[in-house]
């Protein structure tokens, strides 16, 4: 009888969590792949030739900063410093400054900064190499 009423108050505070679970995810941003987006772009706009290199250059950024965030290698973490000034440069004299073209495309740039900085203090952590990579970095 007594198995019967935890094993009742254990389903119960199960049942409660996932419920607070589904409602937390109400007020949390949707997550969508640079991928998706950039291919919504893509489809959704009909691009010159000059809007096309922009938006590649942009997305070639997005690809280089997540896909070597955990880099070991010398050069693949050089290939993600290089793209994480870009991003981080607020510089918009140059035609292909990250704000510029994040304009071209009415995208706020500070926004997706943010959103790719608050994405890569997510993933260090969760990476069980991540002290290695923050010791080269700090030697480096």
């Amino acid at each position: 009888m007594e198995w019967e009423k935890t094993n009742s108050s254990y389903t119960n505070h199960q049942t409660a969590l996932v419920s607070e679970e589904r409602i937390a995810s109400l007020f949390q941003p949707d997550t969508l792949a640079a991928a998706q987006y950039f291919d919504n772009l893509r489809r959704t706009t009909i691009l010159e030739p000059e809007k096309r290199l922009m938006l590649a250059v942009l997305e070639d950024a997005v690809s280089c900063f997540q896909d070597n965030v955990l880099a070991h290698s010398e050069k693949k973490r050089r290939i993600f410093q290089e793209a994480e000034e870009w991003i981080r440069g607020e510089d918009s004299d140059w035609f292909f400054s990250f704000e510029n073209i994040c304009e071209v495309f009415g995208i706020n740039p500070e926004y997706v900064r943010q959103g790719l900085l608050r994405w890569k203090e997510k993933t260090l952590p969760n990476h069980p190499n991540t002290k290695a990579w923050e010791r080269k970095k700090m030697v480096g």
